[in-house]
C-alpha cells in the first residue's frame, strides 16, 4: 500500500475517533441515567479509555506518516508499533468481543436499555463495533514490529492491574460499580474474572502478532534486516 493511502487511512481513522470522543464528552453535561458519569465521568469506562487509546494510536501513526524518511529504528515509528501491538490491538479487540458477548447474554449487565435514550445506536457501534474493522484494516495497511512477548505481557498486566484498582476505587468512593456485571461477583469472583480477562487479552496479543507475521512475513524480514 502506498504512503498516500497510509496517510488517508490514518488521518481518517484519527478524525473519526476524535469526533466520537468529542461527542461523548459533550454528553457529560446532559441529564444522563443516574450513576453513569458519577465520579470520574467517562474516564472510568474501559470503552472510553479505549477510544482515547485508538485515537492516540492513529494520531501517532498519522504523524509518523509525515516523516520524510521512515526507518524501522526511528523513535516515533517504534512508539507507533509499540502502541499498536501491545495496547491498541489487544485492548481494542477485547472491548469489542467482551461487550458484544455480554450484550448478547444480558445487556443489562453491561449496557442497560435506559442508555439508549441518551446514546443513539451509531454511538454504541462507534464505541463497540467500528473498533474491530479499523484494527483489522491497520493490520492490512502496515507491518508492525512487535516487542519481546514477555515485556509486552508485563506491560499489559501492569495496565490491566491499574484499571482494576481504578474501578475498585470508584466503587469504594461512591458505592457504584462501573459495570453492573461486577456487582454479581464475590471478591474471589472478581479476581477470577480479572485473570480470565487478562488471559483473553493475552491471546488477542498473540493473535495480533500472528496476523502481522502472516500478512507481512516478507516485509518484516526486510525491516528486521535493515534494523540490524
Amino acid at each position: 500500500m502506498t504512503s498516500t493511502l497510509w496517510r488517508v487511512y490514518h488521518v481518517a481513522a484519527f478524525s473519526w475517533y476524535a469526533f466520537v470522543v468529542k461527542s461523548l464528552i459533550a454528553k457529560e453535561g446532559e441529564d444522563l441515567p443516574p450513576g453513569i458519569f458519577v465520579y470520574g465521568g467517562p474516564w472510568k469506562y474501559l470503552t472510553f479509555l479505549n477510544l482515547l487509546l485508538q485515537m492516540s494510536f492513529f494520531g501517532l501513526a498519522a504523524l509518523n506518516d509525515l516523516q520524510a524518511v521512515k526507518r524501522p529504528e526511528n523513535t516515533l515509528n517504534r512508539c507507533k508499533d509499540l502502541l499498536f501491538s501491545v495496547f491498541a490491538f489487544p485492548v481494542g479487540m477485547f472491548v469489542v468481543l467482551l461487550f458484544w458477548t455480554l450484550f448478547a447474554y444480558d445487556r443489562e449487565l453491561v449496557y442497560p436499555a435506559t442508555i439508549d435514550t441518551f446514546f443513539p445506536p451509531w454511538i454504541n457501534h462507534a464505541m463497540h463495533t467500528f473498533v474491530l474493522p479499523a484494527l483489522l484494516g491497520e493490520v492490512l495497511v502496515q507491518p508492525h514490529i512487535y516487542p519481546q512477548t514477555k515485556y509486552a505481557l508485563a506491560a499489559l498486566g501492569g495496565v490491566g492491574s491499574a484499571y482494576l484498582f481504578w474501578i475498585i476505587w470508584v466503587y469504594l468512593s461512591v458505592g457504584i460499580w462501573v459495570y453492573p456485571l461486577l456487582a454479581h461477583f464475590s471478591t474471589a469472583g472478581l479476581v477470577g474474572f480479572f485473570f480470565f480477562n487478562m488471559t483473553v487479552v493475552t491471546l488477542l496479543y498473540v493473535l495480533g502478532d500472528k496476523l502481522n507475521s502472516h500478512v507481512w512475513s516478507k516485509d518484516m524480514n526486510k525491516m528486521t534486516t535493515k534494523a540490524k
